[in-house]
């Protein structure tokens, strides 16, 4: 299956008063065209950092690319100038941010918002472009989209910015969407539109979809494939069947025994994750799950597991999983 995008040993810091903050330490992952991935962890794991990378959004300085590659089409972005990344921004890639009340501008209309991608990358006359705002607030759901086009974001409630976000992430029909929490804040009926919009989109225009979240209902609903990080790293991946019914990696079933299911047992507690993730300013020798993991061994704190394959789409950095352990154990 064709590539549209490839992350290759990526390394992201941000240089603070307090030192080099290493937020992405060596990622590696791969979308294929029309897929839907998921990325998913703690706050701080640096799913956002790796998102926004993509997306060449690092503020440098303070933030730097230290190591890798970012194959989008083929093409390395990192060495991009910004006006390169302007041509390739809103027409190939399209992102919807966390927080659409801060992310949308106060001082213009949401028509407006929509229009500047498709003046700028589609060469729309004025009057075209706000035709077609029209219609995708039209697909997006939102109702009488003829009047709406001239309103400002703070009379949009919270679900109908974040499906303005959408349609301005969608108005170029990108290759490649990310979106970074796309439904946080948004009640269940809301979340539930929000998914099937992008489900339909996706089907609909053939675009990948890489979405972050820490909600594992959404990632079940959406994506093919998942992506565990921890730390900065990728510490397992796989399709949505092997992570959510075979987990490997100690964290990727912390994760799943502290969401409540249905399927199970309800007068059960859930089972919390105990401790913190690492201080990434002082980044551990070893895994960096070893504190908080109930299987730590002495080589767990002294060297960081390489991803070790479980079968051809199914990879877990754990030591438990290493040959030698496996033979140690004759599991």
């Amino acid at each position: 299956m064709e590539r549209i995008l490839e992350v290759k040993d990526l390394h992201v810091s941000f240089h603070t008063y307090a030192g080099e903050v290493k937020a992405v330490r060596g990622v590696n992952f791969h979308v294929n065209k029309g897929e839907a991935v998921a990325i998913v962890g703690e706050s701080g794991c640096g799913k956002s950092v790796t998102a926004q990378s993509i997306m060449k959004l690092i503020p440098t300085p303070p933030g730097q690319y230290k190591k890798g590659e970012i194959l989008f089409n083929g093409k390395d972005i990192i060495p991009m100038s910004n006006k390169q990344m302007q041509d390739i921004r809103g027409k190939d890639m399209g992102m919807i941010f966390q927080d659409p009340m801060t992310s949308l501008n106060p001082t213009m209309t949401i028509g407006n918002q929509i229009m500047e991608g498709l003046i700028k990358h589609q060469n729309m006359a004025k009057s075209a472009a706000k035709q077609r705002a029209i219609e995708l607030l039209e697909i997006v759901g939102i109702p009488q989209p003829d009047r709406r086009v001239n309103q400002y974001p703070h009379e949009f409630s919270g679900g109908m910015r974040q499906r303005a976000m959408i349609a301005i992430s969608l108005a170029c029909s990108p290759k490649l969407l990310i979106a970074d929490e796309p439904t946080t804040a948004l009640d269940v009926t809301i979340q539930a539109q929000i998914l099937d919009l992008m489900k339909d989109l996706q089907k609909k225009m053939g675009t990948s979809i890489i979405m972050i979240t820490h909600d594992l209902g959404v990632v079940a609903e959406m994506c093919e494939r998942v992506i565990v990080m921890y730390a900065g790293k990728v510490i397992e991946q796989g399709t949505v069947d092997e992570i959510f019914y075979n987990p490997q990696h100690p964290y990727t079933k912390g994760l799943l025994h502290s969401v409540p299911r249905l399927d199970l047992n309800r007068d059960e507690p859930l089972t919390p994750i105990f401790g913190t993730p690492p201080d990434l300013l002082k980044p551990p020798a070893g895994c960096g799950f070893a504190a908080r993991c109930d299987c730590t061994m002495k080589v767990c704190l002294e060297h960081d597991p390489e991803l070790t394959e479980i079968n051809a789409s199914h990879k877990s950095a754990c030591w438990l999983q290493h040959p030698m352990a496996k033979a140690r154990t004759g599991s």
